[in-house]
């Protein structure tokens, strides 16, 4: 494994680390908003929840895409 492929491997995965600490943020946020929270304070927990959600959802595309669209330096 070259010092190029490395830094792209530790980069993919600190990306998945980061998207999946996102989610789980997301997914506590969305339940305490659901179940706990009342009034304005669950409608702002729920935004945010689907915005974390949805941020976490981008950073793993983004991830998998530089792992399937990478250039092959072997050409």
């Amino acid at each position: 494994m070259t010092g190029n492929e490395a830094d792209r491997v530790t980069g993919r995965r600190r990306r998945q680390l980061w998207a999946g600490v996102l989610a789980l943020a997301g997914l506590v946020l969305l339940i305490i908003g659901l179940t706990v929270a009342d009034g304005v304070a669950a409608w702002v927990e729920v935004v945010v929840a689907i915005l974390l959600l949805v941020t976490s959802y981008v950073v793993q595309y983004m991830a998998r895409r530089e792992t399937v669209y990478r250039h092959d330096e072997r050409r």
